[in-house]
């Protein structure tokens, strides 16, 4: 399977009105296309800031960061923009839908930028295959309002799928929903690396992160196996 992002050492330091803090003391993570990974430790552990780093809203301190074989560790902020249209989707606890639009429109909304000019109706088309692949096409026309929290987080995951993404960043993605909707989140989300998406979930959830390929927890820094505390 092909590599689609590398970290080597990755360090990250979070400076405030405080002493300095390190969040980030040298992680190493490979992701590969098809691949699930799930990112488990305690709150304040740094799983947020890496994924913020992974997703290119924020930048190591030191490290290095690939993706595929180019090395974006210090890219400029108009680039990783780019680069975060064009490569990645985002799935996180809040849905940040917009109310007063349908579902449809909603995911529509992911290729108004980012992708080229495209006719509205090719747009629509796209946005309600995505619908149809988080099994939601039949509430197409429904404003947020209408749905549940698990449809609303369905739309969201079709929004980040519409593009076609190489890589999917979950953050807390089922945090708001009730046991039995967090779990048929979890497998929509699982079912998008057949198509060879890679998927990083970061979770607190020992459940739903036994669901994925391979199990890391982050820990004083650093990132490895979670063997001894996860069994799928």
């Amino acid at each position: 399977m092909t590599a689609l992002i590398t970290l080597n050492g990755v360090t990250k330091t979070l400076k405030g009105q405080q002493q300095p803090r390190t969040i980030l003391a040298g992680v190493d993570l490979t992701v590969r296309s098809g691949e699930s990974v799930a990112i488990l430790g305690r709150s304040g552990s740094g799983k947020s800031t890496l994924l913020s780093l992974i997703g290119l809203f924020d930048r190591p301190d030191g490290g290095q960061y690939l993706l595929g074989e180019k090395d974006i560790t210090r890219l400029p902020e108009r680039k990783a923009a780019a680069l975060r249209s064009a490569e990645f989707g985002f799935v996180f606890q809040r849905f940040f839908l917009l109310k007063n639009l349908t579902a449809v429109q909603n995911v529509s909304m992911a290729l108004v930028n980012g992708q080229g000019w495209l006719p509205r109706r090719k747009r629509k088309a796209r946005a309600l295959a995505a619908l149809d692949r988080v099994g939601i096409a039949h509430l197409a026309k429904q404003k947020p309002p209408k749905l549940s929290g698990g449809e609303q987080q369905r739309v969201a995951i079709a929004r980040a799928l519409v593009r076609e993404p190489k890589i999917l960043l979950a953050d807390e993605p089922t945090g708001a929903l009730d046991t039995e909707t967090g779990n048929l989140v979890i497998e929509v989300l699982r079912s998008a690396t057949d198509r060879g998406c890679g998927l990083i979930l970061v979770t607190h959830d020992v459940d739903h992160a036994a669901k994925m390929g391979r199990v890391m927890r982050l820990n004083d820094g650093l990132l490895g196996p979670a063997h001894e505390q996860v069994h799928a």
